[in-house]
Parts: C-alpha cells; sequence; structure tokens
C-alpha cells in the first residue's frame, strides 16, 4: 500500500480539514423540534457529528432505538452504558415512522444500542420499526445498522435467528460495523465484541439474504497500520461485504481513547482507490466520513433504486398478458 504512504499528522490541535461549523440553521431546529416532540435519538445528535446538517438537509438521517444506554462500553463511544438498558418503548417504531414522514426523509439508518439484556437482543424492534417505516411509505429506503447479536445468557435466539428476524423486515442495507482491525479489537472495542463474530454477522446476513447490500465502517487513526487495514478490506470482501466507509476516528472525551494519528485527505484518497480495487461496489473515505453518510447513502439509494426498477421489468417480462396467452 505505499501510495497510502503521504505525510503522517501528528495527535495534538485538529488539523484544519477537521474544523468545521456546528450544524445549525431553520432546518436543524426545525428537524430537532420534530425529533424532541417525539423522544426519539439520532445518532447525528449524540455524536455532534459534524455531517448532520448536510445529511438532513439532503433527506438523510440516523435514528438510534432501543433507548440511549448500551449495554457494552466500547472505548472510542459516547453512549452512555450499563449493564440494563432502559425500559424499550413499545410506541418507538410508530414514532420513528411519524418523524420519517414528517421530516421529509429520503433515506432512513436504523442504528441501535446493543441490549444484551433483551431476550431477543432487540431485534424485534428494529424489525418492527423497519415495517412501520415502510408501511407509511413504502418506497423509503432503509439502513439497519445492527450489532452483532452475542447470544448472552439472558438470550433465548440463536445470532442467526436474530439476524433473519431483521432480514425477514426488508431493510435494504444490513450494516455491522468491524470499527477497526483485528490486533485492536479488544483494546477498542468492549471485550464481548469479537472482529471474528463480526465478519460472521455479515457473511450470514449475505448467506441468509443474498440481494441485501451489507455494509461495514472502520475508524482510522488509533495506531493501526496500512497491512492491517489492507487485511481488514481483504477479510470483509471475503466475508460478502458489497460497501465500506472509512473515517477519522475523534476522540469524544478525555476519557476514551486518545488518537494516535490524524490521517491527511490525501491518504484517506488512496485508501479508497486501494479499497475499489477489491471488489466494493462503493467506498467512501475522508477525515469526516462516518458509518452514515450521506455521499455512501446518496450511491446506495441510487443503486438500489435502479435494481426495483430492473426487477420490476423482469416480472414485466416474465408475466403473460391477455394477448400472449
Amino acid at each position: 500500500m505505499s501510495t497510502i504512504h503521504n505525510k503522517r499528522i501528528t495527535p495534538g490541535q485538529k488539523p484544519d480539514w477537521l474544523k468545521v461549523p456546528l450544524p445549525s440553521g431553520p432546518t436543524v431546529v426545525g428537524l430537532e423540534k420534530t425529533l424532541r416532540e417525539r423522544g426519539l435519538h439520532t445518532v447525528c445528535e449524540e455524536a455532534k457529528c459534524p455531517n448532520m446538517g448536510e445529511c438532513w438537509a439532503g433527506g438523510t438521517a440516523t435514528f438510534m432505538v432501543l433507548g440511549d444506554t448500551c449495554t457494552r462500553g466500547c472505548r472510542f463511544c459516547a453512549v452512555k452504558t450499563h449493564s440494563e438498558g432502559t425500559p424499550v418503548d413499545a410506541d418507538e417504531p410508530e414514532k420513528v415512522a411519524e418523524a420519517v414522514v414528517a421530516m421529509g426523509l429520503k433515506y432512513v439508518v436504523l442504528t441501535m444500542v446493543d441490549r444484551d439484556d433483551l431476550p431477543d437482543g432487540g431485534a424485534g424492534h428494529v424489525a418492527a420499526t423497519i415495517r412501520a417505516i415502510k408501511r407509511r411509505q413504502p418506497d423509503m429506503l432503509v439502513e439497519a445498522l445492527v450489532g452483532d447479536w452475542l447470544v448472552s445468557e439472558r438470550q433465548t435466539q440463536t445470532g442467526a435467528q436474530m439476524i433473519q428476524t431483521v432480514l425477514d423486515a426488508g431493510p435494504d442495507v444490513y450494516a455491522h460495523n468491524i470499527e477497526t482491525v483485528l490486533r485492536l479489537t479488544p483494546r477498542v472495542r468492549d471485550y464481548r465484541c469479537s472482529y471474528v463474530r463480526s465478519l460472521a454477522t455479515l457473511r450470514t446476513a449475505k448467506e441468509l439474504r443474498p440481494d441485501v447490500v451489507t455494509k461495514s465502517s472502520l475508524m482510522l487513526g488509533l495506531g493501526e497500520s496500512d497491512r492491517e487495514v489492507e487485511q481488514a478490506m481483504d477479510d470483509l470482501r471475503e466475508h460478502g461485504v458489497d460497501v465500506v466507509t472509512f473515517g477519522q476516528y475523534l476522540r469524544p472525551t478525555l476519557l476514551h481513547l486518545p488518537v494516535r494519528e490524524h490521517l491527511t485527505p490525501a491518504r484517506f484518497q488512496a485508501l479508497e482507490a486501494r479499497a475499489m480495487t477489491k471488489g466494493f461496489l462503493y467506498v467512501a473515505a475522508g477525515p469526516l466520513v462516518r458509518s452514515s453518510y450521506k455521499a455512501a447513502e446518496f450511491y446506495l439509494a441510487g443503486m438500489i433504486r435502479q435494481r426495483r426498477e430492473l426487477d420490476a421489468a423482469h416480472a414485466a417480462i416474465a408475466t403473460p398478458t391477455p394477448e400472449s396467452v
């Protein structure tokens, strides 16, 4: 990966390319009001994402379901953590669907906190939310960004059953993030997370529903090597992953892992070019790219709609007309 080696930026003051204005304006204020009225959470807000205003204005948003408390404690994540999640709001699926319509969205990402304390890991709730959205707006494109479905002593379903539950609801994209390279996984992610299991989750989704688009994401700047990033790309492709995104890790608080390196935009561009040679359908790479990112979602929306049109055309050809009978 010699093309990826450019000048390295050491940690410290953020480089200029990471300095962006906070999301603001009437669009952001109005959409925030819509969310607060329904007691909903978005990762866009929880992570203080600098792309929030751009994405919302462009018709995409990422909702976080199953509460705002995760049962795992990854060392890069600012979401609250506890051994017990908050009580599940049975009305949340309909509230999310209402908000999607009110916000005029075109592409919705549903992510979740890990809920190892629930019998099905929260899979049924995610599925119910997808169905609620599709009932209100059948042509809405929905990406399910879900956990690894670790089977804990409290759970009564297998990981494959939980994945199938989500897939049966009809998401257009099935996403799960490996987050980092193999070597750094024990230091970066919760001890219950596994690089190997994350890959297996993505492969299982593809095997259960070959037509679904699978997607994953890595944060860079945590001390990974170029060779390790390339190995992660190869591992993702070997497990049937179609789309990958790469972004810069940004430390949310002093209690979280420090940034080891700020990658330059040039290095991200070279990384994107290298990943495309691996056969991914699409790659988004850049300092401000996140797993839910408007550019990737815009591409996926176009691709999925084109697939739908082709399927409809093939169905029309296969259906005999009265004249041909």
